[in-house]
C-alpha cells in the first residue's frame, strides 16, 4: 500500500509534468551526449562522498522577488546523489550561485527489520528525481540540463514547469515527519515471525494491516485457539 501511494505521487508529477522534449527551444543548447554524461558519472569522489554525508536537506519556502521558484529534474535512477554532486560542482565552477540557489534530494527516514535486527535508512521520496532552485533562463537551464546524469527537466510543453507552492509545501512535510516511516514487507494473509515482546517466537498469519498507526493483527495459535494479536511492524517479519 505503502509503495502504490509512493508511485501514484511519482505518476502525478509526472502528469502534471511530462518531460520536455530535445527539440524544445532550451535544448538546442545543449551539447552533452548521454555516454559521456553515464561515462562520468561513474566516477567516485570523495567529494561526493562529503555532500552525501552533509545534514538533512532544507527546502527554502519563502517568497521572493528575483523570479526563482523549485523545478523538478529527472534524473538515472540510483543516480541523484551523484547528479546533485555533479551540479554543485558545475554551479560553482560557472558562477551560477547567485541565480542557482540550492539542490534538494527529497528524503525521508525509514526504519526496515532484515534478519531481527532494526536498522534506519535513508529513503528516497521520489526516486529518480531532484528539485532544484533556481531563476529560469537560457543559462541556469543550459547548466542544469547539461549536468551528467540530468535526462530532462519535468515540464508542459516548452518550458521547465515550477512547483505549486503547495507541492512544496507537502514535500517539505513528508522531509520533516517526526516520526520515521516504517518499511513492511508482508501482507494480509502471509506468515510472519513474531520477534519481540511476550509472543516471541510465535509464528502466525497476518489478518489485517493498519498502515497509519502502523499496527498488525496477526493471528498466533495459542493453547489451540487462534487468537489475534496486535503488534508493532517492528515486532513482526516474514517466516
Amino acid at each position: 500500500m505503502a509503495n502504490e501511494e509512493e508511485f501514484n505521487e511519482q505518476e502525478n508529477m509526472e502528469s502534471e509534468g511530462p518531460l520536455s522534449e530535445d527539440e524544445s527551444t532550451y535544448s538546442e543548447r545543449s551539447t552533452a551526449s548521454e555516454d559521456e554524461k553515464m561515462d562520468f558519472l561513474e566516477h567516485s569522489s570523495s567529494e561526493e562522498d562529503a555532500v552525501e554525508n552533509q545534514s538533512a536537506d532544507k527546502i527554502d519556502t519563502q517568497e521572493h522577488e528575483d523570479g526563482r521558484a523549485w523545478y523538478v529534474i529527472h534524473c538515472y535512477s540510483g543516480y541523484e546523489k551523484k547528479v546533485r554532486y555533479n551540479l554543485e560542482q558545475r554551479i560553482e565552477s560557472m558562477g551560477m550561485r547567485d541565480r542557482i540557489f540550492d539542490v534538494v534530494i527529497p528524503t525521508q527516514e525509514e526504519i526496515e527489520v532484515r534478519e531481527g535486527k532494526r536498522r534506519s535508512i535513508e529513503r528516497h521520496v521520489f526516486p529518480g528525481y531532484v528539485l532544484v532552485n533556481m531563476i529560469l533562463t537560457e543559462e541556469t537551464w543550459f547548466v542544469v540540463r547539461n549536468t551528467p546524469g540530468v535526462t530532462g527537466f519535468v515540464g508542459m510543453g516548452n518550458d521547465p514547469t515550477p512547483l505549486r507552492p503547495e507541492e512544496v509545501q507537502h514535500i517539505l512535510k513528508r522531509m520533516e515527519a517526526e516520526a520515521p516511516h516504517v518499511k513492511f514487507t508482508f501482507r494480509e494473509g502471509e506468515r510472519v515471525r513474531i520477534i519481540d515482546g511476550p509472543f516471541n517466537d510465535f509464528q502466525g498469519h497476518v489478518s489485517e494491516i493498519d498502515v497509519d498507526r502502523a499496527k498488525v493483527v496477526v493471528m498466533v495459535n495459542f493453547f489451540g485457539r487462534e487468537t489475534p494479536v496486535e503488534l508493532d511492524f517492528l515486532q513482526v517479519e516474514k517466516a
